[in-house]
C-alpha cells in the first residue's frame, strides 16, 4: 500500500536533535506574486494568495531562532538605540533673579565632611527649587489692569457707579457703603485680605468678612478706641481703648488686658516675630511678644505724642514721624533709634512704607509728598506737590498710591523718577472726612475709613492678582489655617533679628571674635604678676619689722591673684562644657517630681 508515515515530532526531540549552529527552517512555497492588481497573462485569472496546508496527521515543528530578539542579562554596547530626551527648555535668566535665594553658603570652612555634604545638599534643592519656581511663572498668567479711556476723557472722571455697571458680579458685590453712628473709625484687613475690622472712635467694635458679608462679631466696649489691629490670623485682635489695650478672640470674648500698653495712640503687629508694637501719647513705644505673653522692650522715644507710626515689611524696623519733620527707625534690641531722616522742614502728616520695603513715602505741611529710598537712605528720589496738604497716605501692593485730602481720597499711578507730573488715576468723595484707609490685599479694592461709616470702592489695578497660597491664601480653609499656625510658630523670628540690614545677621562679627579668643588664650595662660610693695618710712620702726610687713603684703596681694586667676579658668571651662541656650529655648526634659527616679551619675552630669 505504501510506505506509514512517521510520527510526529515532539517539540523537545526537535530540540535535543538539532545544534543550536543549525539555522532554523522555513516553509517553501512556489513564487508566487502577492501584489495586488496581478494577473495571469495565459488564464487571465486572478491569483489567489497562498495559503499553506497543514496536515493533522503529519505535523513538523518549526523553531525560531531569537537569539537577537529577545535582550541577553549581559549589556552589549551598541546593540540598543539612544532613545530620544526631550530638549530642556532655557530658563530666562531674569526670572530667575526673581526668586533667587542668594548665593550658597561657602564650605571652605566647614571642618566636618558631613556637615559639607548636607550643606552641598540643601544648596542643590534650593536651585532646584529656585528653576521650579521660576519655570512655573508661566503659569501665573493672570496681570493687572488698569481704567483705559479715550484721549479726550480723563479717568478721574468715571464714577464708582460707572465701574461696578461694567465688572462682573462678583466684582461689583465688593463695592459697599456701610452708614455708621460711632465714628471716626479705624480699619484694618487681615494678612490675606479675607477680613475687616473697624473700630470707631466712641467705641464701637466690629470684625466680619467682608466678602461674604459674615459677622464674626459686633460689641460696644463703652470707651473710646483709638485704634485696632489684627494679630495671628482672624481668630484673635487687639483694641486700643481708652486707658490700656485689650484682646478679644474673633466672637468678642475679652482674652487679655495688656496693663503695659497705656494710653496708646498706634497699634502694629508684625507677622513673622508675633510681636504687637506700640506707641502712646507719652511717647513710650513698646514690643510685646503675643505668643508667650511677655514684653520684649519698652522705650521713651522722647517725641511726645505722635499718630504716625508705620513697619517696615522688609525688616519689620518700625518707623515714627514726628512734629519736626523727621523719621525715626526703632528696633526693640536697641534703646537708641537705629537711623534718622529729615524728611520735611515742617511738621509731618503722614508716611508709609511700601509693602517691598524699597520706598519710604512720607507728607507734610509744607503740601509736598516725598519719596525716599528707605534702603540706601537717600532721597528724595521724587518731590511732588499738591494743592493742600495731605492727611494720610498708603501704597497698594502694585505701587498706586492713596492719599486723602480732607473728604476727598485721590488714587495716583505708581510714582516714578521719569514721570514727575503727579496726576490723579482715580478720585472719589466720601460723605464725611477722611480717619484711615488701606488697600485690601489681593483685591482692586480700597477701603475708606471716614466719621461716619465706612465705604469700599474699586481700585482696577491695585491688587496683586496672583498669590502664594503657603504665604497667605484668601481661601484659606480650616485645617490649613491650623497648619498655618503651626508654621508660623515654628518659623517664627527672634527679635534680636530686627536690624536695618536683615542679610547680616549670618555673617561672624571676625575682629570681636578674634579679640574674644585672643582674650581666652591670654587669660588661660595667665601668670601672676610681680608685685611692688614698698611701706612707708615711720620712725622707730627697724629695718627687719619694715621688710617683714613687706612680705606680708606681697603674700596677700600674691594669693588674691592666683584666686582670681583660678576662678576665671573655672568660669571658662565651664561655659565652654554647658551648652548655650537661647531666651526662647524649650528644654526637651524639665523638671518635675519624676526626676528622682533617675540615675544620680546622670544628674551630676
Amino acid at each position: 500500500m505504501g510506505k506509514t508515515p512517521k510520527p510526529p515530532k515532539r517539540y523537545f526531540d526537535t530540540a535535543t536533535e538539532e545544534k543550536a549552529t543549525d539555522k532554523p527552517k522555513k516553509i517553501k512555497s512556489k513564487s508566487t506574486d502577492f501584489s495586488e492588481g496581478s494577473t495571469n497573462a495565459t488564464s487571465g485569472k486572478v491569483k489567489k494568495e497562498f495559503k499553506p496546508k497543514l496536515e493533522t496527521d503529519a505535523m513538523e515543528v518549526i523553531t525560531v531562532n531569537d537569539r537577537h530578539a529577545r535582550p541577553s542579562g549581559k549589556k552589549k554596547h551598541g546593540l540598543r538605540k539612544a532613545q530620544n530626551k526631550l530638549e530642556e527648555v532655557p530658563v530666562d535668566p531674569a526670572a530667575l533673579a526673581r526668586y533667587s535665594r542668594g548665593q550658597g553658603v561657602a564650605v571652605e570652612g566647614v571642618k566636618s565632611k558631613f556637615q559639607k555634604i548636607h550643606q552641598k545638599r540643601k544648596d542643590i534643592n534650593i536651585e532646584f527649587a529656585t528653576e521650579q519656581a521660576a519655570r512655573a511663572e508661566i503659569l501665573l498668567n493672570e496681570e493687572e489692569g488698569y481704567l483705559e479711556v479715550d484721549d479726550d476723557e480723563l479717568t478721574t472722571e468715571v464714577s464708582q457707579a460707572e465701574i461696578v455697571n461694567n465688572v462682573d458680579i462678583t466684582t461689583a458685590a465688593k463695592h459697599f457703603n456701610l452708614q455708621l453712628e460711632f465714628g471716626p473709625y479705624r480699619m484694618r484687613y487681615t494678612k490675606n485680605g479675607a477680613y475687616l475690622l473697624l473700630g470707631g472712635k466712641k467705641g464701637h467694635v466690629a470684625a466680619f468678612n467682608w466678602v461674604k458679608k459674615s459677622l464674626l462679631c459686633e460689641m460696644n466696649v463703652m470707651e473710646s478706641v483709638h485704634d485696632v489691629a489684627w494679630l495671628m490670623n482672624q481668630t484673635m485682635f487687639a483694641v486700643a481703648q481708652k486707658n490700656w489695650v485689650h484682646v478679644y478672640d474673633s466672637k468678642g470674648t475679652e482674652l487679655h488686658c495688656i496693663k503695659t500698653m497705656h494710653r496708646v495712640s498706634r497699634l502694629e503687629y508684625l507677622p513673622y516675630h508675633f510681636l504687637l508694637n506700640s506707641i502712646n501719647d507719652e511717647g513710650y513705644l513698646s514690643w510685646m511678644d503675643v505668643s508667650i505673653g511677655k514684653t520684649v522692650a519698652s522705650y521713651n522715644t522722647r517725641l511726645g505724642n505722635t499718630n504716625m507710626m508705620c513697619q517696615n515689611p522688609w525688616n519689620a524696623v518700625t518707623c515714627l514721624g514726628n512734629s519736626k519733620g523727621v523719621v525715626s527707625m526703632w528696633s526693640p534690641s536697641v534703646r537708641d533709634p537705629l537711623a534718622k531722616m529729615l524728611c520735611h522742614s515742617m511738621p509731618m502728616t503722614a508716611l508709609t512704607v511700601d509693602p517691598t520695603g524699597i520706598q519710604l513715602a512720607t507728607a507734610g505741611l509744607d503740601r509736598t509728598i516725598k519719596i525716599w529710598d528707605i534702603r540706601q537712605l537717600e532721597g528724595p528720589l521724587v518731590t511732588y506737590k499738591l494743592q493742600t496738604a495731605a492727611s494720610g497716605i498708603d501704597i497698594s501692593q502694585k505701587g498706586l498710591m492713596a492719599i486723602s485730602l480732607g473728604n476727598i481720597c485721590e488714587i495716583y499711578k505708581k510714582p516714578s523718577v521719569v514721570q514727575r507730573d503727579l496726576k490723579p488715576y482715580l478720585r472719589q468723595r466720601t460723605s464725611s472726612t477722611i480717619a484711615n484707609f488701606r488697600f485690601c490685599p489681593y483685591e482692586d479694592i480700597l477701603g475708606i475709613a471716614t466719621a461716619s461709616g465706612f465705604t469700599s470702592i474699586i481700585v482696577p489695578g491695585s491688587g496683586e492678582p496672583n498669590f502664594d497660597s503657603l504665604e497667605a491664601n484668601p481661601f484659606q480653609s480650616l485645617s490649613q489655617r491650623r497648619e498655618d499656625e503651626v508654621h508660623s510658630l515654628l518659623e517664627k523670628i527672634p527679635s534680636e533679628f530686627i536690624s536695618l540690614n536683615p542679610s547680616q545677621i549670618g555673617e561672624v562679627d571676625v575682629p570681636s571674635l578674634k579679640d574674644r579668643l585672643e582674650s581666652k588664650a591670654k587669660l588661660m595662660t595667665m601668670k601672676v604678676p610681680k608685685i611692688d610693695f614698698e611701706p612707708r618710712m615711720k620712725n622707730r620702726m627697724s629695718k627687719a619689722k619694715r621688710f617683714k610687713n613687706k612680705q606680708k603684703v606681697k603674700e596677700v596681694l600674691r594669693n588674691e591673684a592666683i584666686q582670681n586667676i583660678k576662678e576665671a579658668k573655672q568660669s571658662l571651662t565651664a561655659e565652654a562644657r554647658e551648652p548655650q541656650e537661647s531666651a526662647d529655648f524649650i528644654p526637651l526634659e524639665s523638671k518635675s517630681v519624676l526626676d528622682r527616679f533617675r540615675d544620680k551619675k546622670a544628674k551630676k552630669k
